[in-house]
């Protein structure tokens, strides 16, 4: 485990080193940026969507019997920004990109592919794992993002349409208007940085330190997945705490 934990902060400083490469590498972050978008966007949708419709479904009667039915579209909206959305974004990314990094690095180290880069002079952190953290690192904020505007409309559009809430679009959105700040947004475009590198850098090592054949590979894919969910959760909790003394110090 150590030994695990150590290997993988040598290949995050490795990839801090290389980050003055990254403009020679940008064909191959740009390629990474599109096939990591392209496959978590739809996803990311429909996920985040109905993540805010059942934040509204869920709480919208309660603040409603309790008078206060207006604040709904503060409490998904903040819900979202700073806890919500960094998470899931990050696993599912973890799920539809992670795995497929590790399995793609690993692929790679078993049929000695990387052997041969280091054959050619050619250092696989620089061509193989920058790119790629890089690029999971743009992705996930942007995510995030997309996110929070997506699940704030899934919100209102449950609020308007459900009964037994029934809080107008204007109210819902007014409500987020008056309610959410620089600072929301901010707290999880970190939490979500973060998240996205220790994805890549995870992923991308136990790709990198795959043995055994096919079987192998299906271990480093398991490890690399549990590893990265483990450690979002823990992240979670250190950096909400981190972050706590600064959700009013971020506004513009």
């Amino acid at each position: 485990m150590f030994r695990n934990l150590g290997e993988m902060i040598l290949l995050f400083l490795s990839v801090v080193r290389a980050l003055p490469r990254a403009w020679r590498e940008r064909r191959k972050i740009g390629e990474q940026l599109f096939d990591i978008g392209n496959a978590s966007l739809f996803m990311a949708c429909i996920l985040s969507f109905f993540i805010g419709g059942v934040l509204a479904l869920q709480s919208g009667p309660v603040l409603v019997e309790n008078g206060i039915g207006s604040a709904l579209g503060n409490l998904v909206a903040i819900a979202m920004c700073k806890e919500l959305a960094p998470v899931m974004m990050s696993i599912l990314v973890v799920g539809r990109v992670g795995s497929a990094m590790a399995a793609e690095l690993g692929s790679m180290r078993v049929y000695q592919e990387i052997d041969a880069l280091r054959t050619l002079s050619i250092n696989p952190v620089n061509f193989l794992v920058l790119p790629r953290v890089a690029a999971i690192s743009v992705v996930v904020p942007c995510l995030v993002i997309f996110a929070n505007l997506v699940g704030w409309l899934g919100g209102a559009v449950v609020a308007a349409h459900n009964d037994r809430i029934a809080v107008p679009w204007n109210t819902f959105f007014a409500s987020i208007r008056d309610g959410v700040d620089t600072g929301d947004v901010v707290n999880g475009l970190i939490k979500s940085f973060v998240f996205a590198v220790c994805i890549g850098v995870i992923c991308c090592h136990q790709g990198l330190t795959t043995m055994g054949g096919p079987r192998g590979i299906g271990r480093s894919v398991t490890k690399a997945v549990v590893n990265s969910l483990v450690l979002i959760l823990i992240l979670d909790y250190v950096l909400t705490r981190l972050l706590l003394p600064f959700d009013n110090g971020f506004s513009l």
